[in-house]
């Protein structure tokens, strides 16, 4: 893999593991916001222009959106550059990941169409803000499973370690208070589907300092180690309806590991729920996606060493709009051996590579994993999942897309492909669904606890 270093700070540190203690110093942070943006993206464009510079991204609707609405597709009109297919894959290998390589050889039906590159992602400005100044502030904990000294914020915008670049993608901001209404799809080589539908809603704990009506936390040491707190409640099929689960994801996995609960309409019990992290099965997927799976990635890096192998110019999924259309139904989108590659929209981007690979004396089903970090928002884009013989089993696709009433970025969907069974799931799915709103005051902490989703079950 040929590996472009245009970030100093990378080359500088070779991406060599960095002690856990280490901050970026005054004078690289300086450059965020100059030829870096305030999340540490090169500003500038590549050598071709085929990438081009960051110009703020979307930080007004499009012409059309209404609050509510499902989102216009501000890119609507741009034409297809050109097709990746598995016929002349080599033509464009070096810029295509592994587990896209694997999908257009197994995959007859698989393509990328490849648009123009638009750099739309961008944040608040409070945001931004927050991201300058954890670059000198923000450190892991020794053991690198717990942050220090960042809020709200990007805390790594000049990652020097591959576990710092995954903390970007947990701690991205995605809003303070959400609520969201959702499909999953577990879908056969045949295209038949079997549908779970969802409503969640959450609190982002690390994110609601700065905002206006907040303005109340000014350090993390005040979130009291919880960095999340998430509801999601079943709501079809009707035999898994009513089915609860409750999540406090901490900061600081060592000192309090995540703690999970989970209400059964059938018992009518809250039981603790220990399964739902690592590599247990991911509720509502048929066995096809592992816990840690969700949102790309989530929860405790302790089980992987994580290794910076530097940033590429890749094709990956961008301003996916397609994909959550309320003009596309699910029979549209949801078709035999991948989602339906008519509707996608790939786009050549930089992205921070990480490697990870299993730790001796822990578990998991996947013995190594790749990620590809897009630099405008630090979404992971693509992931590659090995399996304990060190095949590639899992393919993760999360197109990213610009939820621009707020402004922030996050995946349009989440598709993990099982290329070993031809099987594939699919999560985040928003087409035939009630809009999601990344901005709900009425989400209130006290929903939050073992008692509270019982009353919930109970009603």
């Amino acid at each position: 893999m040929k590996l472009i270093t245009t970030l100093a700070g990378l080359l500088a540190l070779g991406f060599a593991a960095a002690p856990a203690q280490a901050k970026v110093p005054e004078a690289e942070a300086a450059r965020l916001g100059k030829d870096l943006t305030a999340v540490g993206a090169v500003r500038a464009g590549n050598a071709d222009g085929s990438i081009p510079a960051y110009d703020g991204g979307i930080r007004t609707p499009p012409a059309g959106y209404k609050p509510g609405m499902h989102y216009v597709h501000p890119y609507a009109g741009d034409q297809v550059l050109h097709t990746i297919t598995g016929a002349n894959a080599a033509q464009y290998a070096a810029k295509l990941t592994a587990g896209h390589q694997a999908m257009l050889r197994l995959y007859p039906d698989f393509k990328l169409k490849v648009y123009q590159s638009r750099r739309s992602c961008s944040l608040p400005e409070r945001v931004e803000e927050a991201s300058r100044r954890n670059a000198v502030t923000a450190t892991m904990t020794e053991d690198q499973n717990g942050l220090n000294n960042a809020i709200l914020g990007v805390p790594f915008p000049i990652p020097q370690n591959g576990v710092e670049a995954i903390w970007n993608h947990r701690l991205r901001y995605r809003g303070f208070k959400f609520r969201r209404y959702f499909a999953s799809a577990a879908v056969n080589r045949s295209g038949d589907y079997a549908l779970f539908k969802a409503q969640d809603e959450g609190i982002m704990h690390y994110s609601g300092p700065g905002l206006a009506e907040i303005g109340d936390v000014t350090d993390i040491a005040q979130l009291k180690n919880i960095g999340i707190s998430y509801l999601n409640i079943t709501t079809a099929p009707a035999r898994l309806a009513g089915s609860i689960i409750l999540v406090l994801d901490t900061i600081n996995a060592k000192d309090l590991p995540r703690q999970a609960w989970q209400y059964n309409p059938g018992t009518r019990r809250v039981l603790r729920a220990p399964e739902l992290a690592y590599d247990n099965p991911l509720y509502n997927t048929d066995g096809l996606a592992t816990t840690d799976q969700f949102d790309i990635y989530n929860g405790a890096t302790d089980r992987y060493s994580f290794e910076l192998k530097g940033v590429k110019e890749m094709y990956i999924g961008y301003n996916a709009y397609d994909y959550m259309s309320d003009q596309r139904g699910y029979k549209e989108l949801l078709t035999g051996g991948t989602v339906n590659a008519d509707l996608g929209r790939y786009e050549l981007h930089r992205v921070f590579v990480v490697d990870s690979t299993l730790k001796e004396g822990v578990r998991h089903v996947y013995s190594r994993r790749t990620y590809y970090l897009d630099e405008d928002s630090w979404n992971i884009a693509v992931v590659e999942a090995y399996d304990t013989r060190g095949d590639l089993w899992r393919v993760q696709d999360g197109p990213i897309a610009n939820y621009y009433d707020i402004p922030l970025c996050s995946s349009a969907i989440e598709a993990t492909y099982d290329i070993q069974s031809g099987r594939y799931v699919v999560f985040g799915l928003k087409n035939e669904e009630k809009m999601l709103n990344w901005s709900v005051n009425d989400v209130d902490p006290s929903k939050f606890t073992p008692d509270a989703i019982r009353r919930m079950g109970s009603r």
